[in-house]
């Protein structure tokens, strides 16, 4: 039996201001900008294929204001 074990981004939409440094960051490329605002104004990033995330943490590690998280 093999059990695949499944990183989870998540993004705090309200503390994310769209940098996209994340965007750069990321070796599997799935995380994009949406097209939404958040209350502040700003088009935040999200995951876009979450099955698709390594668990690299390197999204987390660069944003400059402590909005992603990563779940493994």
């Amino acid at each position: 039996m093999v059990i695949l074990m499944v990183a989870k981004v998540v993004i705090d939409q309200e503390r994310c201001k769209g940098c996209g440094l994340c965007i750069g960051v990321c070796p599997k490329k799935i995380i994009i900008i949406s097209e939404g605002f958040n209350s502040k104004g700003y088009h935040f990033a999200k995951v876009s294929h979450q099955r698709a995330c390594i668990g690299c943490l390197s999204c987390a590690i660069i944003c400059p204001d402590v909005a992603v998280e990563v779940y493994k």
